[in-house]
């Protein structure tokens, strides 16, 4: 154990009498285990924030998408799926894109939702002041809106929207309620836009034409034999097949971004996982310089009765302390870059298992890079080691 203890403090002697050389041997690591750390901790991230979204819609909704451009379903006809068995509610959606104004202010572009009473319920949105879309807003094709939070603060600043006029299309709407701030989701931003009455959309150029439906089920143990009804449903009705809708759980949907994503984390940790080897190739190469540098060194200690592995052990634990030093040092650069950019928006999620992972990666390096150069030591002859220039 003394011997051990002896090499091991003469390992990192040797590492700190050349700190360039052991900074410059680490850095290829350091990037490597750094790149990974980050790139898997985005992957992750992405994953999770997904994941939230697609929760926070609830497991109990079905997406009904029609990809048809000759076919879609009639307004009238959501009264039949809302009949059909474990259905509770439908919210039909279609989103137009319109000029927005007010008074003086500048024109803009803005996307602008047109559904029914219950696409609130279903999408679990609230309002900050106002009232909801009504049955009687529908009936009517009122020029009535919700404006999301961000667009409201730009067309009103500080003052109060709910019973003021903004105009669409150079048409007055009268202003209902703000929908409370609640940022991007599933890749569209609420809060920079509007939602009318499903029935007013004709007036900016639409029709009632239905392609797109969130639909609440009742039980939500029996959403697949749900989903099978709602399929035949729309191939009877509307005489198409699977190929041109589909109908999506919440749940399904979670496991096919998860599974993407998943997979570009992979990808992008195996890319990173190159410049990993490449610092291992570096420090083969460092090491082979060391044993030509210290060739003397070697002869002199096998001719005072030094083993072949007692070399063997010391090159081999200076790779070996390089490479974990390089693990950490990565770590804590990933980490802190992670955490640099989270701070500036981006998703970052660390997750122990890489971080072990790296740590180990970074040890089996050291390993396996390492024992070329300290074979290649151990062997040397102490004659002709003590005779090289």
């Amino acid at each position: 154990m003394t011997k051990f203890i002896n090499i091991l403090i003469g390992s990192l002697k040797n590492i700190a009498n050349n700190k360039l050389r052991s900074t410059l041997t680490m850095l290829g690591l350091i990037i490597g285990i750094a790149s990974v750390i980050i790139l898997v901790g985005i992957g992750n991230g992405s994953t999770s924030q997904v994941s939230s979204q697609v929760k926070s819609l609830g497991t109990d909704i079905l997406t009904l998408n029609i990809k048809s451009s000759d076919t879609s379903l009639e307004y009238s006809q959501l009264d039949d799926i809302l009949n059909l068995n474990n259905i509770e509610k439908v919210a039909p959606y279609k989103t137009v894109s319109s000029t927005v104004s007010r008074e003086a202010t500048t024109s803009e572009r803005a996307n602008i939702i047109a559904t029914t009473d219950n696409y609130m319920e279903v999408t679990k949105l609230t309002i900050s002041s106002g009232r909801l879309l009504s049955s009687i807003d529908l009936e009517n094709n009122s020029k009535v809106c919700l404006l999301g939070n961000d667009i409201a603060e730009s067309l009103f600043n500080l003052s109060n929207p709910v019973g003021q006029d903004i105009k669409i299309d150079g048409d007055n709407y009268k202003v209902i309620g703000v929908l409370t701030a609640m940022g991007s989701n599933m890749g569209s931003n609420i809060d920079e836009m509007l939602i009318i009455p499903y029935t007013t959309a004709k007036y900016l150029g639409s029709d009632t034409s239905v392609n797109n439906l969130y639909i609440k089920v009742k039980d939500e143990a029996l959403i697949d034999k749900t989903t099978t009804i709602i399929e035949n449903y729309i191939k009877s009705s509307l005489g198409i097949t699977t190929d041109y809708f589909s109908v999506s759980s919440q749940a399904s949907m979670l496991d096919t971004m998860e599974s993407v994503n998943n997979t570009l984390s992979l990808l992008l940790g195996g890319i990173a996982s190159i410049s990993i080897i490449v610092g291992g190739i570096g420090v083969m190469n460092v090491m082979l310089v060391s044993v030509t540098e210290r060739t003397k060194e070697i002869g002199i200690r096998k001719a005072l009765g030094a083993k072949r592995k007692d070399i063997l052990v010391q090159f081999l634990i200076e790779a070996l302390v390089l490479c974990i030093c390089g693990g950490i040092i990565g770590i804590l650069c990933g980490l802190l870059i992670g955490t640099l950019l989270g701070n500036m928006g981006y998703t970052f999620s660390s997750n122990t298992s890489i971080l072990v992972i790296s740590f180990l990666s970074s040890s089996i390096i050291g390993i396996v890079f390492g024992i070329f150069p300290a074979n290649k030591a151990s062997k040397l002859n102490p004659i002709d080691a003590l005779h090289a220039d």
